[in-house]
């Protein structure tokens, strides 16, 4: 005879909202195995009283055999899953804005060329990571400048510095993907990359200081370091390549 396993899941669900961890919970006990008591809550009253009721803060809470689990991290736990760290440091945002320029790179030279790997798609891979890489920033310039004024040289002697830098970065690149204009890209990467090359290098190997990059944002959780030097010295070498005029 097969037990089956049970849990009782109290979500919100309203007619203007619907909780997604109460979704997630209850897509996380399926996939368990268990059968699903799915009791929606469905207004403020009913769900301030649930509370209330059980001593708790949040919603979705989930009950096993009649003992109370809590709510979708405490679930994922029950579970032997992870928990997200939201204070973690992580280079994924970074590396998926680099996966992404090199994807889209091939893609255009394939669509141009008929040969994915060229001098030019390398070109193109460093220009599409300039545009991706100044989208976050220019997301929050303010939050953007606040936390690049932390490390960056320039922008703690003249603080307009680090609110241009976001459109700086994404001109040079748009001028080099285009390769347009290149008496102001190629001064502006070289600029902006150098300075930010040196500002890392200082911070990092040589004040030993372990802070967060802006690379991808002021709300960053990427550590300034190798990555963020290598945004920094791609603009430069990108910005010498054309100079030294390789159209190949």
């Amino acid at each position: 005879m097969t037990c089956t396993k049970t849990a009782v899941l109290h979500r919100m669900v309203m007619e203007k909202h619907i909780c997604p961890y109460g979704l997630k919970s209850k897509y996380l006990l399926e996939q368990a195995g268990f059968t699903v008591d799915d009791r929606w809550l469905t207004s403020r009253e009913q769900t301030d009283a649930f509370k209330a009721q059980h001593g708790v803060k949040t919603t979705p809470q989930t009950f096993i055999e009649g003992v109370r689990i809590g709510g979708n991290d405490d679930l994922r736990r029950h579970l032997g899953k992870s928990v997200k760290d939201p204070d973690a440091v992580s280079y994924v945002p970074v590396l998926a804005i680099f996966a992404m320029a090199a994807l889209m790179a091939l893609a255009i030279s394939w669509v141009s060329t008929g040969t994915l790997l060229t001098i030019r798609t390398g070109e193109t891979f460093i220009a599409v990571a300039m545009c991706l890489l100044a989208v976050p920033k220019l997301q929050d310039v303010d939050a953007f400048a606040t936390m690049f004024m932390g490390y960056d040289l320039l922008a703690r002697r003249w603080v307009p510095y680090a609110y241009i830098y976001p459109y700086a970065e994404a001109l040079a690149g748009i001028l080099m993907l285009a390769r347009a204009l290149d008496w102001i890209a190629i001064p502006t990467a070289l600029f902006i990359g150098g300075i930010g090359a040196v500002s890392v290098y200082y911070a990092v190997y040589i004040q030993k200081r372990d802070i967060k990059c802006a690379c991808v944002g002021g709300s960053s959780r990427v550590p300034l370091g190798f990555v963020s030097l290598t945004e920094n010295v791609m603009m430069v070498a990108m910005a010498i390549w054309m100079l030294v005029g390789h159209r190949l």
